[in-house]
């Protein structure tokens, strides 16, 4: 049972965002701030890494307490990560014990007792790990996670904030360009591909599904990485398409791979969390179609256009990743330690949602990839079931201020820390 609040010492807290960035991670940014200042009879200091965990280890540390009320509240509808994120990932505590033993280091430095990490699937072994050397180390610091990845492949909760917004982005966007194409086949382009993000799981270029509302309706292809791809059947069905409808369109996954598991856009390279590096399946594929069929193609690439548009935010999205923030910080407070806030589905139609908890360990390093039942027989498409799933978490607008014409967006102080600790730590 946790302590009595009486008897449970005020200490401070410590926030980081982690891997790549959506358009509503700073609303969970949000969420644990409004949290923390509400208990501030038990949570002194709230500060922030700048430029996620690299700011721990490098004692880089941002007072958010410097931050207005104002501040705050216009962070809900402020995309990218307000504190800096990075792709910074800690190894097995046999393996990198030193940096684990530094964080513990910073931490008691500065009397850090709630570590609130804000991630995807690293993040969340990362979080586990250290609430388990901090009592190795005789300091016991609360570690709760908060989901976020616009992959949608954390497993447990019903969906990821920031996957309901790049959806909504991709589904307009997939809806727009199919009326450009249509418009203009007869005399000039017959196939568009558009390239979304997704290395294992196909969850968002699924929701390129949603842009068609009856049979045959564009996006006319998708291509998912859990669906070996054939190079045969892809130009058979862009072929058959052109022909009855004058056009293609195709929502093509990063992570289409064939039969054998390699990627079509594999560039030879990893990034920094040893993930193979892709490099644009959209022209590989377009080369395809120009080589097997001759059709004139263009193809885009949403990239970070399509995790950054805030604009045009899930309001469901933007709820979501609020409350988890503050439910994470709840759930410390509540003695709960080396959890994630999850998103619970109630029901899809009304679409009604709560928050409930699960252990990190249940989390950490898995992947949710899109179930087969979601997917049509052939494979380029989505089914009914995947429909009622995705259409909750795209709906609704929740548009930030606009200033002459833009986003109103906000940009922190972010005011460094006093550093207490006499040694460096070289990332």
């Amino acid at each position: 049972m946790p302590a009595s609040r009486s008897k449970t010492p005020k200490r401070n807290a410590f926030y980081a965002q982690s891997g790549g960035v959506t358009a509503v991670i700073n609303a969970s940014a949000a969420g644990v701030i409004d949290a923390c200042r509400k208990h501030k009879d038990r949570i002194g200091t709230l500060y922030a890494g700048r430029d996620g965990i690299v700011g721990a280890l490098t004692e880089d540390l941002i007072d958010t307490g410097k931050e207005s009320a104002a501040a705050i509240k216009a962070l809900r509808h402020t995309p990218s990560g307000a504190f800096g994120s990075a792709r910074y990932k800690l190894k097995d505590l046999d393996k990198d014990r030193a940096r684990y033993e530094r964080l513990i280091e910073v931490f008691r430095a500065h009397d850090i007792g709630y570590f609130f990490y804000n991630g995807g699937n690293d993040s969340m072994d990362t979080a586990h790990k250290v609430s388990l050397i901090g009592d190795q180390m005789g300091y016991h610091v609360t570690c709760v996670g908060v989901p976020k990845t616009v992959d949608n492949d954390l497993p447990v909760t019903d969906c990821c904030p920031g996957f309901g917004s790049v959806a909504k982005y991709i589904a307009v966007s997939t809806l727009e360009a199919s009326f450009d194409v249509a418009s203009m086949a007869r005399t000039s382009t017959k196939v568009f591909i558009l390239e979304v993000m997704g290395r294992h799981a196909g969850w968002i270029a699924a929701a390129g599904g949603l842009a068609a509302r009856k049979a045959g309706d564009p996006p006319h292809i998708i291509l998912f990485p859990e669906i070996a791809f054939d190079r045969e059947r892809f130009l058979a069905r862009v072929k058959e398409t052109v022909e009855t409808k004058g056009y293609c369109v195709i929502v093509a996954s990063e992570g289409t791979k064939d039969a054998e598991g390699r990627f079509l856009a594999d560039m030879g390279t990893r990034d920094a969390f040893g993930h193979v590096q892709l490099g644009g399946v959209a022209p590989t594929l377009a080369a395809m179609v120009k080589d097997g069929l001759g059709y004139k193609y263009h193809w885009a690439l949403a990239d970070y256009l399509q995790r950054s548009a805030r604009h045009i935010a899930s309001k469901v999205d933007v709820e979501q990743a609020y409350a988890v923030g503050r439910a994470a910080v709840e759930f410390a407070l509540a003695g709960q330690n080396a959890v994630m806030p999850v998103i619970v589905r109630k029901s899809s139609k009304p679409y009604r949602w709560t928050i409930g908890s699960v252990p990190i360990a249940e989390v950490a390093n898995k992947e949710k990839m899109v179930p087969r039942h979601y997917i049509t027989e052939d494979g380029f498409g989505i089914t009914a079931a995947g429909r009622r799933y995705l259409e909750p978490l795209i709906a609704g607008e929740a548009y930030p201020p606009y200033r002459a014409g833009l986003p109103d967006y906000v940009r922190l102080r972010n005011a460094r820390v006093r550093k207490r600790l006499k040694t460096t730590f070289v990332i």
